[in-house]
């Protein structure tokens, strides 16, 4: 029942209404734009101008890797968008050419050919071109400042939503199809409750994970510089501990350090480049040692891998879907959600176009429909998650140490062969199912292993090592 003296909003004919103005929400009105006669993106911040920092992105300080899996579906929603992201400053960062990363099986090897690509910039200016290009093309608007309260309609059918405007207001939102791209913060399964659902199956991962990160000034002469990372091993009974270097936008290096529980970062600017010194290689905090810091340490502990099984649901009311961290939130070391919220509307976009939002078990078909980009990101998380100490929600399955074994034997052979590295490349960076690395070519060559030896030190070149004004601190490159 609407509220005493709720002002009511008609809806012109085919309006959509998306929660939530990130990227999720971003890319879902693109998605519905030419479907639709009009897209409100209900947003609760304030939208800044151009890329600043808001309160409602909280992770927005710390790097994010967008990988070319996500980028691409993007490209396909906004064409152009990626040209406008490197004109912003993003680096088209390619992989392996321009990685230093030590996995759990060793360092793995620059190959001359790249495979795929990460966009390396802030998140703030990730989402204003994505929202500058969005709102300029027309038939999308944003309603700043707006809580959303609840959804209308029934278990049924959802109408619209149910919001307080910025002055106070109550106010119903008329809509022919609806989408929650809310983040982590979702009230969906309440709502859904409110209409007469049963609550939906959800399975939550914590490992306790924070996240510490550090903008530093790049040193003279960094463009074109790789990413460089020392990640944990999840099977070495101990802490997981890691650390990135991610260059972004205006002569930046985005430097993150993560450490699950008892082995957390903390806050403290004395101890940043002390912390990446103490991880399996010192690599990081040398680097960062002899470099300019820009700003303090931000500190977040929003990690948690989340998935609510939505697609479970039978009775799923009619022109309602749910995408991006309202639907499954991961942990971020991985950097998936971006790419899996943006493969998601795109999956959106397609059966709309094929089939009408007013087109009966639409919104059924899709929220079965993503089940796709989102199982395969989940079981690479929880795949590895779950066998960190004091992890919270699961322990390892027989299934899940034995998956384990395969990819950790997959990875080192991808240190030293070429060819594993384009097939765990595919999976990881989203551009193909993980039921790939199951094809025979790949079982055999994990059968066969690595053709050439483990390297001994991280492999930087000798032009890098200039650049970082090597010294005795810096292990030799090739």
């Amino acid at each position: 029942m609407n509220e005493p003296n709720t002002t009511r909003t008609a809806a012109p004919r085919r309006r959509a209404v998306v929660i939530g103005g990130s990227l999720a929400g971003l890319l879902a009105a693109a998605a519905l734009r030419d479907v639709t006669d009009e897209v409100l993106i209900v947003e609760q911040d304030a939208l800044p101008q151009g890329p600043a920092a808001r309160k409602g992105l909280p992770q927005a300080q710390h790097a994010h890797m967008f990988w070319s899996g996500g980028v691409r579906a993007a490209e396909a929603l906004l064409p152009g968008v990626t040209d406008r992201w490197l004109a912003a400053g993003a680096n088209r960062i390619p992989i392996p050419t321009h990685m230093v990363a030590l996995s759990a099986q060793g360092w793995f090897r620059r190959w001359d050919r790249e495979t795929h690509f990460v966009l390396g910039c802030g998140r703030s200016l990730l989402d204003w071109v994505l929202r500058d290009l969005l709102l300029t093309d027309g038939g999308v608007r944003v309603l700043p400042q707006a809580r959303v309260e609840g959804l209308t309609g029934s278990s049924a059918r959802v109408t619209g939503v149910r919001v307080r405007e910025a002055d106070g207001r109550p106010t119903v939102l008329d809509a022919d199809f609806v989408v929650d791209a809310s983040g982590r913060g979702s009230r969906t399964p309440r709502y859904l409750q409110e209409l007469g659902l049963a609550p939906v199956r959800e399975r939550s991962l914590d490992l306790g994970l924070v996240y510490a990160t550090r903008v530093f000034r790049a040193p003279p002469g960094a463009e074109g510089f790789p990413i460089v990372s020392v990640q944990s091993d999840p099977r070495s009974g101990g802490a997981g501990r890691s650390a990135s270097i991610l260059p972004v936008e205006d002569g930046r290096w985005i430097v993150t350090e993560t450490g699950t529980r008892a082995g957390e970062p903390t806050g403290d600017a004395d101890d940043f480049a002390g912390f990446a010194r103490r991880l399996r290689h010192p690599l990081v905090g040398d680097i960062i040692s002899r470099l300019e810091p820009l700003s303090g340490v931000t500190v977040s502990r929003s990690t948690r891998n989340t998935r609510r099984y939505y697609e479970r649901i039978r009775a799923w009311p009619e022109r309602f879907v749910v995408l991006g961290d309202a639907l499954a939130a991961f942990n971020p070391l991985y950097g998936h959600g971006m790419s899996v919220a943006a493969q998601s509307a795109l999956v959106l976009r397609d059966l709309a176009r094929a089939h009408g939002t007013d087109a009966p078990r639409l919104a059924r078909r899709v929220q079965r429909a993503l089940a796709g980009p989102v199982g395969g990101a989940w079981d690479l998380a929880v795949g590895q998650d779950v066998f960190y100490p004091e992890v919270r929600g699961a322990a390892p399955t027989l299934r899940d140490r034995v998956l384990a074994r395969y990819v950790d034997r997959l990875v080192e052979t991808s240190c030293g062969a070429f060819p594993m590295v384009r097939d765990l490349s595919d999976v990881t960076s989203l551009e193909a199912p993980l039921t790939t690395l199951a094809r025979p070519r790949v079982v055999l060559g994990a059968v066969r292993g690595p053709l050439l030896p483990a390297l001994s030190a991280p492999p930087l070149t000798t032009r890098e090592l200039a650049v970082l004004r090597a010294g005795e601190a810096l292990p030799s490159g090739r």
